[in-house]
This record gives structure tokens, sequence and C-alpha cells, in this order.
């Protein structure tokens, strides 16, 4: 993970050390082998066309120079202000504070070519195996520290008793210092990856340094004093000291981002500002540049949210007729239509929007079959069905899109369809125990060996080590 260091937990009794880092890197060796819906289960995912499709653009080049390009590596945006990014499995976590509070694209892409660098390292495998190695050295202390004991007691002397415990707690800290230095070594290999990954797609590393500068003006800030032994990633410094050489070595160095591509990073930042953070937020991000098309969308999503909604429309008419072929401009005039009550003019743009998308993305596909439900009509109804089963085509753990979905099935009459479909989004929502209750409520109304009889027997079968596909 890309992010600030940090201390590992004080210790609290020195006879307990060894034990309790055992555990701890049992813990540890858990965490890292999480399934990907439990541990989505637990973080605040943020879901949005615009921002997931140009942070895919970002990753894209960098995904196929680190030999990624086809492995199906998920991007999951996290609502959180800290600067951060990591990956578990094939999932690459960006926090929305790192998104608003990067200023240039290449900084996020940094960032990006710093996790792709873990995921072609193999880090996660070679982190458990460093745990168990890890593990059994602190055991074996402790084991060795027992016996010291127990020979103590035995010979009534209190020496070798005390020397016992310093057996386990010196072993604990010789595993403990092992782990952290060997996960503070895959930083480093991480970051040397991430230049060769710039490099050979052309851009420069001077965002890298910008966000260890960053990480380290926090650091000085905040006086707090780490010790260098007890971290999980390099100081900042020593970061910065070993990429500043490769960094200013690149023939790339000065190379900038796009100008198209810096447009669309700021009406992202904005737009995180704006439905995260609040007005003044948004006022800050505009400041710079109040006539810029990312401070008028800012002005736009702000009227929309907080103010008058047929000013929000004005003023998204006037974004469009800027760019007519920019879909997230027409989602933005379908939301407004939607708050208004107006869901057939609000379809219309969702369609358009979609029509637009060069991403393809099952998101706005799913706001259309909201909008045809909201008609109601039973013709809107079945193309409601028709357009959140194609967005869910492209989107398939979108666990509201298969309520929706439910919702669709039931007002049509379809209960069987209704009650897979809500055992769908309690599957992907890890609620296994009502997916399997609602799988077998279809499979009761459901023709035995057809696909949706058997997609409700997966359901139940299911267990967490035995993953749906």
């Amino acid at each position: 993970m890309l992010s600030r260091p940090r201390p590992m937990l004080a210790r609290s009794k020195i006879g307990r050390t060894a034990r309790g880092f055992a555990t701890l890197l049992l813990a540890a060796a858990v965490a890292v082998s999480t399934s990907a819906n439990a541990f989505a289960q637990n973080v605040p995912v943020v879901r949005d066309a615009e921002i997931e499709a140009l942070v895919r653009d970002y990753a894209r080049p960098i995904f196929k120079a680190a030999g990624l390009a086809n492995d199906g590596i998920d991007i999951v945006l996290v609502n959180d202000q800290s600067f951060n990014a990591f990956v578990t499995g094939r999932r690459l976590f960006i926090n929305t504070g790192a998104l608003v509070t990067a200023e240039t694209p290449n900084e996020i892409i940094g960032v990006i070519a710093h996790e792709a660098g873990h995921i072609a390292g193999g880090h996660q495998q070679k982190l458990r195996d460093q745990l168990d190695r890890a593990k059994t050295m602190a055991i074996i202390a402790t084991l060795l520290g027992a016996g010291a004991m127990v020979a103590g007691a035995t010979t009534n002397s209190r020496g070798l008793a005390g020397a016992g415990v310093g057996v386990a707690a010196g072993g604990g800290e010789m595993a403990q210092r092992s782990i952290l230095a060997y996960q503070r070594g895959e930083e480093i290999t991480a970051d040397r990856s991430a230049i060769t990954y710039l490099n050979a797609t052309g851009q420069s590393g001077m965002g890298m340094l910008k966000t260890f500068g960053r990480f380290q003006s926090a650091l000085s800030l905040s006086g707090t004093q780490l010790d260098p032994y007890r971290i999980s990633h390099p100081m900042p410094q020593e970061r910065i000291a070993n990429l500043e050489v490769l960094v200013k070595a690149s023939p790339y160095v000065n190379n900038i981002d796009p100008p198209a591509l810096q447009q669309r990073h700021d009406m992202m930042r904005i737009k995180i500002a704006a439905y995260m953070q609040g007005q003044a937020a948004v006022s800050r991000l505009m400041r710079k540049n109040p006539t810029s098309l990312a401070s008028r969308y800012g002005d736009a999503q702000q009227t929309y949210l907080y103010g008058n909604p047929a000013a929000a429309l004005a003023k998204t008419a006037a974004l469009i007729k800027e760019q007519p072929k920019n879909p997230y401009f027409q989602e933005l005039r379908g939301d407004i239509l939607m708050k208004i009550n107006k869901p057939k003019d609000a379809a219309d743009a969702y369609a358009k929007a979609v029509s637009l998308d060069p991403a393809r993305s099952g998101l706005l596909l799913v706001s259309l079959g909201q909008a045809l439900m909201a008609v109601g009509t039973p013709d809107s109804l079945k193309k409601a069905v028709t357009q959140l089963n194609n967005g869910i085509g492209r989107d398939k753990e979108n666990a509201e899109a298969y309520r929706y979905l439910a919702q669709a099935y039931g007002e049509l009459g379809e209960i069987p369809a209704a009650d897979l479909a809500t055992a769908e989004g309690h599957f992907y929502s890890a609620d296994y125990k009502d997916a399997k209750i609602f799988a077998m409520r279809a499979q009761q109304k459901l023709k035995r060996g057809e696909p949706g009889w058997l997609r409700a027997q997966d359901i139940i079968n299911y267990t967490p080590s035995n993953k749906l596909k």
C-alpha cells in the first residue's frame, strides 16, 4: 500500500511479546487472504461512471507495461479522505482523498504504477510466505522461552526463568523486525517498478516525488518521531532519495499530462468535492480558475445538490452545448430531471449518456433502468428490466442494480425472477444467509435445470472457500 508510514502497535507486557506477535501475524495472514466480497463489505465503496472511467484510463497503459493487461484487475474507489491506495487479490483500491488531493493525473498514475508493482511482483503471496516464516520464528521463541522458564522453576533458579522471558521477548522482536524489513523492501521494489512502467509509457515520475514530498511535509508538521525499524514503509525522505536519481535521469522527466486529460482530472476533483466534501471545498477548487469548464461543472453540481433545479438545468445545458458528446453532462441532466420528478425526460437524458459513453459503464444503464421504472407503465417496466439486465451484464457485482431489478420484476408480477434477483443482491452484499433464503424461494417456483434454477443452486451451495464465477 502506498501510504504514510505508521508505527506498529505498541507492546503491552514484554513477557507476552512473542505470543502476542504470533497472534498478530496470524491476524495479518487472515487479512491478506480475505475474499474480495467480504473485504469490500467493510470498505465504504464509491461508485461513479465518470470517475471510474477516468481512473481506468490512467491505469490501462500502466497495467499493459506491467504485463497485467489481461489479468482482469478491478479498480475500486473508497470513500476516505486520506491519501492512500492498496491492493488485495486482483483489486486495486484508491481513496477519493487521493483523487481529490492530487493536482495532476501524473500523481495518481504514479500511485497506480506503484500498486501495479505490488501486483506484478506477487507481493501478496510472498508476504503470506514471509508471515508464515515470521510466525514460526515467534512460536519457536515462545516455546524455547517456556522451556527455559520450566527449567528455572524445577531448579528454583530465578535467573534461568528470567532468561526464558528474555528469549520469548527477543524472538518476537526479531520476528517483528524481520517482517517489517521485508515489507519495506517490497515498497522500495514497487517504487522502482513504478518508474519502469512510467518510462515504458512515456510518463514522468515527478508525480511520485510530489506525493512523497507531501507525505514528508505532513510528517514534519505533525512532529511525530518514528522508529524507522518499526514501520512497514520506508520513510518519505528515504523514498525520495531512492527515486530522485531514477526520475531525473528519465528522458520523460519533463513530460506533462495532456490538457484534455488534465481537464478531466480537474472535473473529477471538483465532482468529488461537491458530492463528498461540501460547498466550501468546491469553492476552494473553483477559486483558482472560476471560469474553467471544471469550475462551471462544479457550479452546476452544487446548484443541483443545494440550489435551484431549474438553474441547475440551465447551467447543465450550457455545459452540453460546449461539449455535446460528453456523456456525464447528460448524466447530470438526467439526475436533475429525476429530482424534479420528470422521469420520462430523465430516461431520454440517460439514454443519450449511454449512447455517448465510450467506457460502456453499467452504472449509466442502471440509471436509465431506474428512470424507466419511475415512468411506471407496463411498457416502461419491461424496458427497465432490459436495461437493468444490460447494466448487470457489464457490472456483475452491482448489488443495488439487482435490487432495482427485483423491484421491476415484482411490479410486472414475475415473482420467481424477483426472488432470484433479490438473492443476487444479497449475495453481492455478502449477506449470504438471506441470499440463500431467497435463492431457495426462487427455486421452488422455477423449473428444475433451467438457467435461473441452476443459478439459485449455485448461491445455495456457496461457501467462502468456493467462489461463484
